[in-house]
């Protein structure tokens, strides 16, 4: 008896064994995979706070929960099994799909460049709430326009995942995609959150009536930050664009690489190896990643300016006149 129950113990710590390394194979795969999709979560980051601008206060944190939930539920119930069954049905799908993505990343990038160069009627999503209708109905578009475009930059983090996973079961890719998306909707909206509420902390801080020198302290940091956060929240605005337009734009590259059309990666790699290998080995590596998004930005701007007049004047005007006409035959 004695024996057989050491027996079972042994494979009870074998099964063990085999799960944990399991969990740290998945673990290190999503945060490989995760950090492949920098780019897009940082963009993602970016681009949500704007989606609170006009409201009150006391409404940021249920719009920015709200906004989660809706990006979680688009990650796990629609992008996950997609993500799974073209890994499992149409593998060849993967590339075509992250670059029309990185098309629409590089558009969006170049377009908000546009803006700030040439100020013009922007997307209709970008419109901001007005002081007069109804509130709550306002809300509602906002965060339904949010959810929206985190499915675009989801679908685009799922399938930048799914592409650097290595080949394995369904089932630890499931797990390894469901824990990037659980890891990154809470990573981007914690940091949505803190981002929304900082300015009210700081204001909290800047009115403590501590007379220790700690209190001193603390006002003077409260208003460091209420008066730090336009400046942050401009240059975040800066850098999810300069992330949307070169992450874009290197989906695009190594596609056209994927494709037997390896010039321009080689172009990229080429230049960034000289500039790197002419610096102290300390700086060469970041130099080297540098030198290759700012090659990667060029030709997101490039693809972007080419898609601006494109979408403007064939895509926009197809679309609302399809639109128009399933309108009409819905009141038909």
């Amino acid at each position: 008896m004695s024996i057989g129950l050491i027996a079972l113990l042994d494979d009870v710590a074998g099964i063990a064994k085999v799960a944990a390394a399991s969990l740290d194979d998945v673990a290190g795969q999503a945060a490989k995979a995760g950090v492949k999709a920098a780019g897009v979560v940082i963009d993602d980051a970016a681009v949500t706070p704007r989606y609170v601008v006009g409201f009150a206060a006391e409404r940021e944190l249920p719009i920015v929960a709200k906004i989660a939930v809706g990006s979680l539920r688009n990650k796990l119930l629609f992008l996950t099994p997609a993500a799974l069954a073209l890994g499992a049905f149409a593998p060849w799908a993967i590339t075509p799909l992250l670059m029309l993505g990185g098309a629409y990343l590089c558009y969006e990038g170049t377009e908000k460049v546009y803006e700030a160069l040439v100020p013009h009627a922007g997307h209709a999503h970008d419109a901001q709430p007005d002081a007069g209708g109804d509130g709550r109905a306002m809300e509602d578009r906002k965060v339904s326009s949010a959810i929206k475009t985190d499915f675009i930059l989801s679908a685009e983090i799922m399938a930048i995942t799914l592409a650097a996973l290595p080949e394995g079961g369904v089932v630890t890719k499931a797990a390894v995609l469901a824990l990037v998306a659980v890891g990154i909707t809470a990573f981007v909206y914690g940091a949505v959150a803190l981002i929304v509420k900082a300015d009210d902390a700081g204001m909290a801080m800047a009115a403590s009536t501590s007379r220790s020198a700690f209190g001193s302290f603390v006002r003077a940091l409260g208003r460091g930050i209420v008066k730090g956060m336009p400046p942050f929240l401009a240059l975040l605005a800066i850098v999810g664009t300069a992330a949307m337009i070169w992450v874009g734009g290197g989906i695009l590259v190594h596609g056209l690489e994927t494709y037997g059309l390896p010039q321009v990666a080689h172009a990229l790699h080429a230049a960034s190896s000289a500039v790197a290998s002419a610096l102290p080995p300390a700086l060469s590596g970041f130099v080297e990643w540098l030198v290759t998004a700012a090659g990667s930005g060029v030709v997101g701007l490039v693809v972007g300016s080419l898609l601006i007049p494109l979408t403007s004047f064939v895509i926009a005007p197809a679309w609302h006149g399809l639109s128009r006409l399933r309108g009409a035959s819905a009141r038909a």
